[in-house]
C-alpha cells in the first residue's frame, strides 16, 4: 500500500521521519514502538515494552546495529544527544515497508541489509531478523543492546544499584538489571561472538517529551555487543525475551509470527489491523487498551472502541462478549472501573455504567437481544438502580427524573481534565450527555424485559422514560440558540457550544424531536465540526484553545478547550444518517477520507488520539487510539449500510 511505505529523502528527513511512530503489540499487554527511522523520541520508546505488575516496563529500549567490512565499521543506529544526533544511520536507509511486517532495508557502500522486526502474540518476546541481500566480502554485524529496565513514565540514571553482570546461555546472554523486573534473554540464531564491553551511555534524549515539558534525558546500559559473520543471503535472527529460547526454532517462529500479521493493503484494513492491537488477553479477562503507548485500561474508553474494534472490524462478537464479562465482573455498586483493574481501580466515572448499555445495543444487534438480557440483564438492572437510588456519591437522580452529577474538585464526565486540583471543564449538575445517555439505557432496558416478560422491573420503570424525556426537553433546550445547553446547574443552562449533544440525536432512544434534532445538527456543523472530527468547545468561545501542545498544564487545558476528537465522528456520522437518510452519505464519506490521508502520519496504520482545533488539524496525543479507530471502524460499517438500503 503506498501510503504505507516511505521513499529515501523522507527517511533521511529526520523532521519528516521523526514525526511518524511505528507500533507491534503481542496482544498481552506488551508492545514495541519507535520511530519509522528507530530513534526513538519518547520515554514510551522501546523495542521490547512488557506489564509488570499492571504496569508497562521498557526492558530494551533499542539495538544498534555496525556493519563491518575491510575493518571499517558502518554504524546503522541512531540516538539524540545534547546538540547533535549520534550515530545518523538513518542516511543509509533506502527503504521502509509495513507488510507483512516492519522492515527497513540499508544500504552502504556494497552492502545491501534487510532488518525486519515481529512482535510475538501472546509472548513477552520481539525479534528481529536481519538478511544481507548484497555484498561482495566478508561481512560482520554487531548488534549492541541498549538496556533501560525502568516504567514508561519514567527514566533511567546510571546508578550503582543496577547488576551490571550478565551470564552466558545458548547462543545470547541474559541480563537482570534489578531483581524487581524479569531477566532478559538476548540470544541469536546463529554461532557468534559476544564481547563484554559494559558501559552507561549518558544523557540520551527524547525530544517529544522536551517539547512535552517533561524530563526528557536518560542514561541507558549496554552490556557489550553480539558479532556474527554473514554471507550473501544469509539471515540472523535475534530474539529479545523474558524467556529462555530455542535458538536452532528461532527462524520458525519468525515466519510464524510473520504469518500472524493482517493484510494492511488499504485503508480499512489498516484499521482492522490497528483494531486487534488493543485487545488485550491476560489469563480470564479480556480487555482494551485505550491508546499505545501510554494508556492502560479505561472504563469509558472500552465500552465506546469495544463494537468498533470487535464487531465492525472483524465480526469478532467472541472478542466482544469476552470483554462485556470481563467488565460485568467488576461492576460494583452500579459502577465500573474508570482506570485500572480491580482492586487497584478507580471507580469514578459516571458515564461508563450507560456507555455499557450502548455497548450492548451493538452486541445485542449481532447475537440478539435475548441473549442481551439473559446474559447481563441483572447488570442493567443494578445500574439502574444504582443511579435511581443515589447508592455512589456525586451521582444520583432527581425528582424530575434526570440524572445530576457532580464532586467537588472532581470530573466525573468524559471531559476529565484537571488542573491545580480543578477541573478545566467544570461539569457538575445535569450533563447532557449523561442525561442522553440514561434515557436511552432505561428504554433500552424496558425493551428487552418487556420481550423476555419480566413484568416486575417493566412495572417499576415503565414509567421513568417519559419523565426523563420530558425534563430533558424541557431543562436542555436553549430555545434562543436552536440547540442543546451542555449542563444544567443551579445557575441555570451552560449554553457553550460543545459536541456532547450529538448523543441526544445519535442514540438508538432519543428524547429530542425531529426539529431539535436538526438544530443541534446544524449548529455542531456549523462551529464544531472539522476535517478530523469535532472540535470540544466553539471557536466562537473566548476559552478556545485552537492547539494542543506545550506542557502538561498547556495541553491539558486545551484538552476539552478546543481539541478535535476523532471518537466523536462516529455519532455525528450516526446522528446525520439516522436523520437525514442516504442523502448524508458524500458527507460522511468525506468526513472519513481525511483519515485515510493521516495514517502515514503521527502513528503509522493507524488513527491519533486528538487533532489541534486550528486548521490542518494537526495529530497529537496518543499515536493509536481504541475508541478513534474503533469509531471510525463503525462508522464505515454504518455507511456501508445505508449504501445497501434500496
Amino acid at each position: 500500500m503506498g501510503c504505507l511505505k516511505f521513499n529515501k529523502e523522507e527517511l533521511v528527513n529526520l523532521e519528516y521521519a521523526l514525526k511518524r511512530e511505528v507500533l507491534l503489540t503481542n496482544r498481552a499487554g506488551g508492545y514495541c514502538s519507535t520511530t519509522i527511522v528507530c530513534c526513538n523520541t519518547r520515554k514510551y520508546h522501546g523495542l521490547l515494552v512488557l506489564p509488570v505488575e499492571e504496569e508497562n516496563r521498557v526492558l530494551l529500549s533499542s539495538l544498534s546495529e555496525t556493519v563491518v567490512q575491510h575493518e571499517k565499521s558502518f554504524n546503522l543506529g541512531i540516538h539524540k544527544y545534547p546538540g547533535t544526533y549520534y550515530p545518523r544511520g538513518h542516511k543509509y536507509i533506502v527503504d521502509f515497508n509495513y507488510e507483512p511486517v516492519f522492515s527497513l532495508v540499508y544500504r552502504v557502500g556494497g552492502v545491501t541489509l534487510k532488518k525486519e522486526m515481529v512482535m510475538v502474540h501472546n509472548e513477552e518476546r520481539v525479534m528481529i531478523r536481519y538478511t544481507l541481500i548484497d555484498a561482495h566480502s566478508e561481512t560482520r554485524l554487531r548488534l549492541k543492546p541498549f538496556l533501560a529496565y525502568r516504567g514508561i513514565h519514567d527514566l533511567c540514571k546510571a546508578n550503582p544499584m543496577a547488576d551490571t553482570r550478565v551470564e552466558e546461555v545458548t547462543r545470547g546472554i541474559r541480563s537482570r538489571l534489578y531483581a524487581a523486573f524479569p531477566s532478559l534473554y538476548m540470544q541469536l540464531s546463529d554461532e557468534h561472538a559476544f564481547v563484554p564491553a559494559s558501559d552507561w551511555y549518558y544523557n540520551i534524549e527524547y525530544t517529544e517529551e522536551r517539547l512535552r515539558g517533561y524530563e526528557f534525558q536518560e542514561d541507558l546500559f549496554v552490556p557489550g555487543y553480539f558479532e556474527v559473520p554473514l554471507r550473501r543471503g544469509e539471515s540472523v535472527i535475534f530474539s529479545a525475551s523474558t524467556a529462555e529460547e530455542k535458538p536452532g526454532e528461532l527462524a520458525n517462529d519468525f515466519e510464524k509470527a510473520t504469518g500472524e500479521r493482517g493484510a494492511r493493503d488499504n485503508f480499512e484494513n489498516c484499521l482492522k489491523y490497528s483494531a486487534s492491537q488493543f485487545i488485550v488477553r491476560d489469563g480470564e479477562d479480556t480487555g482494551i487498551v485505550a491508546g499505545y503507548p501510554w494508556f492502560g485500561r479505561w472504563g469509558r474508553d472500552t465500552f465506546i472502541a469495544l463494537p468498533g474494534v470487535t464487531l465492525f472490524a472483524n465480526g469478532d462478537a467472541k472478542s466482544c462478549r469476552e470483554v462485556l464479562d470481563t467488565m460485568a465482573r467488576q461492576l460494583r455498586d452500579g459502577l465500573f472501573p474508570n482506570v485500572g483493574k480491580p482492586p487497584r481501580a478507580a471507580y469514578n466515572s459516571a458515564d461508563a455504567p450507560l456507555w455499557f448499555f450502548w455497548t450492548l445495543q451493538q452486541y445485542g444487534n449481532v447475537a440478539g437481544k435475548e441473549e442481551v438480557w439473559e446474559r447481563y440483564g441483572e447488570k442493567m438492572k443494578e445500574i439502574l438502580t444504582a443511579y435511581r437510588d443515589g447508592k455512589n456519591p456525586g451521582i444520583h437522580v432527581t425528582g424530575n427524573g434526570l440524572a445530576w452529577t457532580g464532586l467537588h474538585g472532581q470530573a466525573l464526565t468524559w471531559m476529565d481534565a484537571i488542573v491545580d486540583g480543578k477541573p478545566v471543564t467544570p461539569r457538575d449538575g445535569y450533563a447532557v450527555e449523561i442525561n442522553a445517555l440514561w434515557y436511552n439505557a432505561a428504554c433500552y432496558a424496558l425493551e428487552l424485559a418487556e420481550k423476555a416478560g419480566d413484568t416486575r422491573f417493566v412495572e417499576e420503570w415503565k414509567e421513568m422514560p417519559g419523565k426523563i424525556g420530558e425534563s430533558f426537553r424541557s431543562l436542555f433546550w436553549y430555545e434562543k440558540g436552536g440547540y442543546l445547553a451542555d449542563r444544567v446547574e443551579e445557575a441555570g443552562q451552560d449554553v457553550r457550544v460543545r459536541p456532547n449533544q450529538v448523543f441526544a440525536c445519535s442514540l438508538d432512544y432519543s428524547p429530542l424531536t425531529d426539529e431539535m434534532k436538526h438544530g443541534v445538527l446544524d449548529v455542531i456543523r456549523r462551529e464544531l465540526l472539522s476535517s478530523r472530527g469535532l472540535r470540544t468547545l466553539s471557536p466562537k468561545n473566548p476559552d478556545y484553545k485552537g492547539s494542543y501542545e506545550g506542557n502538561q498544564e498547556e495541553r491539558d487545558s486545551a484538552y476539552h478547550q478546543g481539541t478535535v476528537w476523532p471518537w466523536l465522528t462516529g455519532a455525528y456520522i450516526e446522528a446525520n444518517l439516522k436523520l437525514r437518510g442516504k442523502q448524508f452519505l458524500p458527507v460522511a464519506r468525506e468526513l472519513l477520507s481525511g483519515f485515510e490521508e493521516d495514517i502515514s502520519l503521527h502513528g503509522i496504520c493507524s488513527i491519533a488520539e486528538v487533532y489541534d482545533g486550528n486548521p490542518p488539524q494537526r495529530p497529537n496525543g496518543c499515536i493509536s487510539q481504541a475508541w478513534s479507530v474503533g469509531e471510525v471502524l463503525r462508522s464505515m460499517a454504518l455507511i456501508k449500510a445505508y449504501e445497501s438500503l434500496e
